[in-house]
């Protein structure tokens, strides 16, 4: 199969200025992640950017970039418009790697494409792994997903799910014979081009303005989403100084 890795990438960032252009062992952290999607399987990588200065990193290490409009709400709507300008059929699938994951696994990549491609009842697919600390469990910051028996999502969220009713304070999977363990949502999507296109124009969900999770509007809307379940956890994103300062010992 033939799919296309899009990264999306702006700069405006609250608690990491220019995120895009940092630093990490002489290239710009856009740039590290389009070097790791690049060792999937898809048939292309391209950086979405609403920056010309992004768009010229790119072009200095070789990385294929589009310069969509500034004024996007958000990054499915600038994947949209990437989709029309790379020249996107409906039926190509293409997958959403974050800008700010310079230790993406390309595997997962791979995975979340193949699954997809495998799946056509559903419009998106993502990731998921198992969850081993009840800290974790408990983060509002760390999103879960609890799956039908076919690993379809059926919900996404900040809250600890699924509950146990009858084991408060514990996490659910120490209870007896209480198996698998729950699930973190890793932040990777794919999209059929056709339903990438619609996707900006549905009506904001409730439960999506209430969890700030956008992925709630796809399952609200009533489409489908399957999860592909990885052994391994995620490299570390890059959000803040300090995550910055790990991804660069990391790398060196």
């Amino acid at each position: 199969m033939s799919f296309t890795v899009l990264i999306p990438a702006r700069l405006a960032s609250t608690r990491l200025p220019n995120k895009p252009l940092a630093d990490i062992c002489g290239a710009p952290m856009v740039v590290r992640v389009a070097q790791r999607a690049m060792q999937s399987a898809a048939s292309r990588t391209v950086v979405a950017t609403d920056s010309a200065e992004v768009l010229e990193k790119c072009g200095a290490f070789g990385i294929s970039s589009v310069l969509t409009r500034a004024d996007h709400p958000s990054g499915s709507d600038r994947l949209a418009e990437a989709c029309s300008l790379l020249g996107l059929a409906d039926d190509d699938i293409v997958v959403n790697v974050q800008g700010d994951e310079p230790l993406i696994d390309p595997a997962l990549i791979d995975a979340v494409a193949h699954l997809l491609n495998e799946r056509p009842d559903c419009a998106m697919s993502t990731a998921a792994h198992s969850i081993d600390q009840l800290a974790d469990f408990l983060n509002p910051n760390i999103v879960k997903v609890v799956l039908d028996a076919r690993q379809t999502a059926l919900y996404f969220s900040r809250a600890p799910i699924p509950a146990a009713r009858d084991f408060a304070g514990k996490a659910w999977w120490e209870a007896d014979g209480m198996l698998p363990k729950p699930l973190r949502h890793v932040g990777i999507y794919g999209y059929r081009v056709g339903f990438l296109r619609q996707f900006p124009s549905l009506p904001q969900a409730p439960v999506e303005h209430l969890e700030s999770l956008e992925q709630l509007r796809a399952l609200w809307h009533g489409h489908r989403i399957a999860v592909h379940i990885t052994d391994k956890a995620p490299g570390p994103g890059v959000d803040t100084h300090e995550d910055l300062m790990r991804a660069r010992a990391l790398f060196s």
